[in-house]
């Protein structure tokens, strides 16, 4: 491979509480496509802040083209030749093509921008990428594929040597996939480094060269993609170590054989998205989603939900047809959804326990009915005490909270709703092991009490233990559902996740 553009060493960083990378090791050679892998929460995006300069290291080294380097921030690092294009585009969609690309580079002439050059070498630019577009048109009137591309085109026109491509492909259909690769491989034949990252093992198979994997914050290996099975590969992501969780008393295979359908999908789909799935859950049963980081598991969840709008398929409820308008709607049917980032879409973090714990009933009430102050006690002191959400004081800004105590009381919440179908995206995630078991042991409990829960889980033995049913997806499609038996183990549903049959 010859001498590495680009090395990282001993990279450490963490944040309170978190280790959040331990001792990583990356390197990256000019002309190569290396693939960054591991679930969420393996420490990939940290990585590449940390490379990017957008986090500060706590331990280790960074090497670009044989000299040591540390970035105070973004901007040094793409002076220093390395570039970033996030998922999210970062561009002014309400400035022209050629704005965009030269924004902070316009070329001048005594104080004035010349507008005629940076027309001329935007559309030089593009033509090299074998993009037709018309420079001087508003970013905004062009799909959000080709604002990615216009996003790259800027980045490696600051004479890139390492180009960072951060899930550019999670909004491109098929055909601007095909368009971006041809791009990427042109960039390659020109001995600029590319690491790439993305959930679809298709694209990392059809892509890339090398590739490194993570898992909670460590190195796990670097290999070859053409070494590597995609079986080795999610077997390598995903690990072993979850063995050592806490097992239920009743570990086992759960046999259930209810017949009474709480919810039911057929051909239910959302373009770009979800494709058209049908899909049962009964009551009493824990219906597990396993697949890969960008599966389509939490965007099957949110068609349950009306978190997200149909526009292909039905949706029915205790067998007559609903119109899932949106959440509400959800929870007018008894169907609670608690979500992946409570963060953002669970926790009001500057509200109390209390008032967090209540969110969900006082608005299935209506704001013109508040519930009594005594009743939201004796509720909430309830729940307090059967999830044991610690400290045990409601008015306790819920901020200051654990985060697996966190978890409690977002589940608190919706369990205080007395859902029928009761929606679980990543519950245990980021949370500690006795918290964990606790509200494993809380899912199997409310199932037979007769809930209907969809469960899902990036820890594939946390979905063998608590299923009855799984259905596994992969590339954003339902490819299958097993009846969680003996003959199903972790083995099995790990080679189903990486064929997808």
């Amino acid at each position: 491979m010859g001498t590495a553009m680009l090395s990282m060493s001993g990279i450490s960083k963490q944040f309170p509480g978190v280790k959040a990378l331990e001792g990583v090791d990356f390197r990256l050679f000019p002309g190569e496509i290396h693939a960054l892998m591991g679930e969420n929460g393996a420490g990939k995006s940290t990585l590449i802040k940390v490379l990017t300069g957008v986090y500060d290291i706590d331990e280790g080294e960074i090497s670009l083209d044989g000299r040591q380097v540390r970035f105070a921030g973004p901007q040094q690092a793409t002076e220093a030749g390395i570039s970033t294009v996030y998922q999210e585009v970062n561009l002014c969609a309400n400035l022209s093509v050629a704005e965009n690309i030269f924004i902070g580079r316009e070329p001048t002439r005594f104080g004035r921008i010349q507008w005629g050059v940076m027309r001329r070498r935007a559309t030089e630019l593009l033509q090299r990428m074998e993009l037709d577009l018309d420079v001087t048109a508003q970013l905004s009137t062009y799909s959000l594929a080709v604002q990615q591309l216009v996003a790259i085109a800027r980045a490696i026109d600051v004479d890139a040597k390492v180009l960072v491509l951060d899930e550019p492909t999670s909004s491109l259909d098929a055909g601007e996939v095909a368009q971006l690769f041809r791009i990427m491989r042109q960039l390659k034949a020109q001995g600029i480094a590319i690491v790439f990252v993305s959930h679809f093992l298709d694209q990392i198979y059809e892509i890339c060269d090398r590739m490194t994997i993570l898992r909670n914050g460590r190195l796990v290996g670097e290999h070859l993609v053409a070494d590597m099975s995609q079986l080795q590969l999610v077997s390598l992501m995903i690990g072993k170590e979850l063995a050592l969780l806490e097992r239920l008393e009743d570990a086992g295979k759960r046999s259930f054989t209810g017949v009474e359908a709480v919810a039911e999908a057929h051909g239910l789909g959302r373009s770009g998205a979800i494709e058209p799935f049908s899909l049962t859950i009964h009551k009493g049963e824990v219906v597990g989603l396993a697949g890969l980081l960008g599966s389509g598991r939490t965007e099957l969840a949110r068609l349950f939900f009306g978190a997200d709008r149909a526009d292909a398929g039905r949706l029915e409820i205790d067998g007559r047809p609903v119109a899932m308008h949106g959440p509400r709607t959800a929870m007018d049917h008894d169907i609670a959804y608690c979500s992946e980032n409570r963060k953002t879409e669970g926790l009001v973090e500057e509200l109390s326990v209390r008032e967090n714990i209540i969110l969900a009933l006082q608005a299935a009430r209506g704001w013109t009915r508040p519930l009594p102050r005594r009743r939201q006690d004796e509720l909430v002191q309830k729940y307090i005490d059967a999830l044991n959400i610690n400290p045990k004081d409601p008015e306790l800004p819920v901020r200051n909270l654990s985060g697996g105590n966190q978890q409690k009381v977002l589940l608190a919440r919706w369990l205080i709703t007395e859902p029928r179908l009761l929606i679980l995206d990543e519950p245990t995630r980021g949370i500690d092991i006795g918290a964990k078991a606790e509200i494993q042991r809380l899912v199997v409990e409310l199932s037979d009490g007769g809930m209907a829960v969809l469960f899902i889980s990036a820890e594939l033995e946390e979905v063998l233990r608590l299923s009855h049913r799984i259905g596994v997806l992969r590339d954003r499609r339902l490819v299958t559902q097993l009846e969680n038996t003996d003959a199903v183990d972790l083995d099995r549903l790990t080679e189903t996740i990486a064929s997808g049959a």
